[in-house]
């Protein structure tokens, strides 16, 4: 028995070690996505990391169970523990977080000798996280009434300001619904639901009136952003499907993104996101969007946006930069060697053009990201120096390869679309401000690419507008580094009674830099 013992002890040490190398692979994978994620990246990059993520978390949980189970089968064996599996460095608790003392009885005699004589040494403390659960509240506001002896004259405090109309939910509970529908797509009804449980009664209908009031409420601070982002001189523009509802089925309405961020070329503006919101996508919306404005437009070959391009455009043609990463894709798909070892017999082989096209663009960004951040003029001469001959080059053999194929050939249509508007996608060689990808505003847009998934539509054209003006808001403040909810609170405390001339202070880039986080603040 004691063998037999041994011999699975000796199995189960194996077999953890070699989930440990699993481990520490799929950790410097995950890492190594992660960095080239917002970079030179493959279509697959974000999913790939989903999924390696999940793996990750199954033989994480596999390891710490076969490490109890050896652990137990030495016991039993009479054997020594296992060596502990090595895990990573814990790091500290954030400052911010309240602690709680819970000291543990000290004897009151030596057990060595009885004596009662003990001094204390010192102290050892070990931290353990933990979450309390939410807990809700009632705050009543008093407002005395007094009645003057003299002139029997009564007064009385104002009444405090409420951000909706006889309002009786709080700032900190209404930007948690906001926040939720929003910003974490959690319809109103499963939010009603799990307060039900909480033993508070909010009905689909008051979440709803409260957020239409709220929404409302703040309109002056997304007009405001609006302006900020229509001031630019460049613009990332994308949309993306948003089911409507219409009467027995749903429409296959559109959400608009324009994204303004100067910082990859050292701009000192701060980043904001507009969104719109229509039910088709003619060219009338993006014309509409961007009456008046002029700049330039980075976006993909989507016809759409080919009415801001017009000569005779009353504001002045807008000037198209085109998307390479849009353009590295035709030829990733045909390029991909993991996805064709996946599919194995059935899959089409992989073409070589495809494959050296990849990887001459690839060059181009990754030129791009030692530039990034540097200024205008440092920009355009490294390009000129650098990234101008591969473009030069490229162009040139994409013309030679397109001549020795058929019109039927795979390869034929990616190189097309890179040729047929090739001035337009080496417009970023002669100006600084234009960035190789459109990347800013389709991160813009993911948001709502998974929350489909959980509100699968909206109510109405209003519902689309409202969601649009939402995202708006919380988008633009997680640009700046800011804490969507936290600032959604705050703002609301304070708007009500903030005179229109300061409304720029509660901007999430203004209260970035002049309000503290009331996190920080416990």
């Amino acid at each position: 028995m004691i063998l037999a013992e041994r011999a699975r002890r000796i199995e189960a040490e194996a077999a953890a070690s070699s989930v440990e190398a699993v481990i520490a692979h799929l950790k410097l994978t995950i890492e190594k996505l992660r960095r080239e994620l917002y970079g030179q990246r493959s279509e697959r990059t974000a999913r790939l990391i989903d999924q390696m993520e999940l793996q990750l978390e199954e033989l994480e949980a596999r390891a710490s169970e076969d490490e109890i189970a050896a652990r137990e089968s030495a016991r039993l064996a009479s054997l020594p523990a296992p060596a502990p599996r090595r895990r990573p460095v814990r790091k500290p608790f954030p400052e911010h977080l309240p602690r709680e003392r819970v000291v543990v009885p000290a004897p009151t005699n030596c057990p060595c000798c009885g004596s009662m004589k003990l001094s204390k040494l010192g102290e050892d403390v070990t931290e353990t996280l933990e979450i309390v659960p939410r807990s809700w509240k009632v705050i009543q506001t008093v407002r005395e009434r007094f009645t003057c002896r003299q002139c029997e004259a009564i007064t009385q405090p104002p009444a405090p300001f409420h951000v909706t109309p006889r309002g009786f939910m709080g700032p900190n509970l209404l930007a948690t619904i906001l926040f939720e529908k929003f910003g974490q797509h959690q319809p109103l009804n499963r939010q009603s639901e799990r307060y039900a449980r909480e033993g508070i009664d909010l009905s689909v209908s008051t979440l709803a009136d409260q957020v239409g009031a709220v929404t409302a409420a703040l309109k002056p601070l997304h007009e405001l952003i609006a302006g900020h982002v229509m001031a630019a001189q460049r613009l990332h523009a994308d949309d993306t499907t948003m089911p409507i509802l219409a009467k027995g089925k749903t429409d296959t309405g559109r959400i608009w993104t324009y994204v303004r961020d100067d910082r990859p070329f050292g701009g000192a503006d701060p980043p904001a996101a507009l969104y719109f919101a229509s039910r088709d996508r003619r060219q009338e919306h993006p014309d509409v969007h961007l009456a008046g404005w002029r700049g330039i437009l980075q976006a993909d070959a989507y016809g759409g946006y080919n009415g801001l391009y017009d000569p005779t455009r009353p504001a002045g043609p807008v000037t198209s930069a085109l998307c390479w990463s849009h353009a590295r894709r035709g030829f990733f798909e045909l390029a991909d060697l993991a996805g064709k070892a996946r599919r194995g017999s059935n899959a089409v082989p992989v073409s070589p053009i495809a494959l050296e096209a990849v990887r001459r663009i690839d060059l181009l960004f990754a030129i791009e990201r030692e530039i990034n951040g540097l200024c205008t003029a440092e920009r355009q001469r490294v390009r000129q120096e650098r990234s101008k001959p591969v473009v030069n080059e490229l162009q040139c053999w994409l013309g030679e390869q397109r001549g020795g194929l058929s019109r039927a050939s795979s390869v034929a249509k990616p190189i097309d679309y890179l040729l047929k508007r090739f001035d337009r996608f080496s417009a970023f060689l002669d100006d600084g401000r234009i960035c190789l990808s459109n990347n800013a505003a389709e991160r813009a847009l993911r948001g709502f690419a998974l929350g489909r998934k959980a509100w699968l539509f909206a109510g109405s054209d209003r519902g689309a507008e409202r969601a649009a003006a939402m995202a708006t808001l919380i988008q633009t403040a997680k640009l700046n580094d800011v804490d969507p909810q936290a600032w959604l609170a705050d703002t609301l405390a304070r708007i009500a009674a903030m005179p229109q001339s300061r409304l720029r202070e509660l901007l999430p880039w203004n209260w970035c830099r002049g309000h503290a986080d009331p996190r920080q603040a416990s």
